[in-house]
């Protein structure tokens, strides 16, 4: 298991980025004395001779379009190298454990998984059982934190590979990732995160996190992407490192993900936060019905998230929000009101169209599987969710529709405004609604800094 390639560190997708999932534990087993390769579906094609000389193949599935893809390169991996044992691991791992080990793995690890990778190769080394390296939903590894080396990327491609920032002066400029921390301590009841690390969140060492922005700005990077899923988890260790990053690089810029709740809390860290650097943030607004925030448990209002937009405007740092539009309790009134706000307040110019197309997914292990008033229709394991009905059959015809429209857009380069026009005229038309001519307005044409690649879970 030592020799160069014995261990395969594969990834499928991870939203446009040089991928963690493999950086991380390739850091892992190097430190053990093992020479990991690495490849990234996503960015090259499946290698046959990295395959055929790996004896063990562990593929990054921390969402659920990475999860999707991984089952298909499962499949070539197997036609191509049939001896080799076969490892999923990620959060959307041990929620489909099951369906993972029926599509030929032998072993399915979670959240902090890391060193139980380590554990499962001197395993394999050893010839020894690898029974225990099967995990479903929560993980015992999640009972410490990890002792994190720094992620190592050789061996994976360049960052000119990957998604890139598209500046406000229109510019782009080559885009790094990395994480603060792992784990989330909150329980929205949609997300997959709960089940897996159970409201705990592990904070990666300062100096890791410098240490690994470090080595990307040295291969060229101006931008980075702190993919925590909410970097103010701990905000005390969040504007530690981002102090830190700004000592040593002044002129790199960044972007974060936090929830709203945070960013209400935290005004003053905000705002230091774009002295630092900060160009825009990410924030799960979901929607503006307190009815599904409330079934979502998100811990904010409507009230709240209007709040929010209103305080990164001031600090000088766009909200980027992502949205659930779909959900079984949202209606399509919900849906027209949600595009009259956003173009009331000028906030069209901070918004992927992917963002008015999400459908909420419930995973195997969702905390809202017990919920009565989700209509659910059954379990699709191949598809990794529950399926589920909205109540009213218009919203589920206007969601596949409008998905169509964005992917068309998203597609053809066209302006975003021009997508968005489509999809309120389809709004307006599952409505009953006049709908010719539709076009829409964003007050504030200012370019809002956003990356190259839209966001998609």
């Amino acid at each position: 298991m030592r020799s160069p390639g014995d261990i395969l560190l594969v990834s499928t997708y991870e939203l446009g980025h040089a991928p963690h999932g493999v950086a991380f534990p390739k850091a892992f087993l190097e430190r053990a004395g093992f020479a990991p390769a690495a490849l990234d579906l996503a960015v090259e094609p499946l290698d046959p001779a990295r395959v055929g000389r790996a004896r063990l193949v562990a593929l990054s599935v921390p969402m659920h379009t990475a999860l999707r893809l991984g089952l298909q390169a499962a499949a070539r991996i197997r036609a191509l190298a049939p001896d080799a044992v076969l490892c999923f691991h990620g959060v959307y791992a041990p929620l489909n454990a099951d369906l993972l080990l029926a599509a030929g793995a032998a072993a399915v690890l979670g959240g902090e998984s890391d060193e139980e990778l380590v554990l499962l190769a001197r395993a394999l080394e050893e010839g020894a059982p690898l029974d225990r390296f099967v995990q479903r939903g929560g993980t015992a590894a999640l009972r410490r934190r990890l002792d994190y080396p720094v992620p190592s990327r050789e061996g994976l491609p360049p960052p000119e590979r990957y998604a890139r920032l598209a500046a406000s002066d229109g510019a782009l400029r080559l885009a790094g990732y990395a994480e603060a921390s792992r784990g989330c301590k909150h329980r929205c009841r949609h997300c997959p995160l709960p089940a897996v690390y159970d409201g705990r969140f592990f904070a990666v060492p300062r100096e890791t996190v410098v240490e690994d922005v470090a080595r990307q700005v040295a291969q060229g990077v101006q931008h980075v992407t702190f993919g925590d899923p909410d970097f103010l988890n701990g905000p005390a260790h969040a504007l530690r490192v981002a102090r830190a990053v700004h000592a040593r690089f002044p002129a790199l810029t960044f972007d974060f993900t936090a929830k709203v709740e945070h960013l209400l809390a935290a005004p003053e860290a905000l705002r230091e936060l774009a002295g630092l650097g900060a160009l825009f943030l990410t924030s799960a607004v979901e929607s503006f019905s307190d009815e599904v925030l409330a079934r979502l448990a998100k811990g904010h209002t409507r009230a709240d998230a209007l709040a929010a937009f209103d305080l990164a405007a001031a600090a000088g740092v766009p909200l980027r929000p992502s949205l659930l539009p779909f959900t079984p309790w949202a209606t399509l009134d919900d849906y027209l009101e949600l595009l009259e706000l956003l173009e009331a307040r000028g906030w069209l110019s901070n918004l992927d169209p992917v963002q008015l197309s999400i459908r909420l997914l419930v995973p195997p292990g969702s905390l809202l599987e017990g919920d009565p008033t989700m209509p659910f229709d059954g379990l699709d394991a191949a598809a990794l969710t529950w399926r589920w009905r909205h109540p009213d059959p218009r919203m589920d015809g206007l969601q596949a529709r409008v998905a169509t429209e964005v992917e068309a857009g998203a597609a053809s380069g066209e302006p975003p405004l021009e997508t968005v026009a489509r999809v309120k005229a389809l709004a307006l038309a599952a409505a009953g609604l006049p709908h010719g001519h539709v076009r829409v307005l964003a007050p504030d044409q200012r370019r809002v800094p956003r990356l190259t690649e839209s966001w998609f879970c």
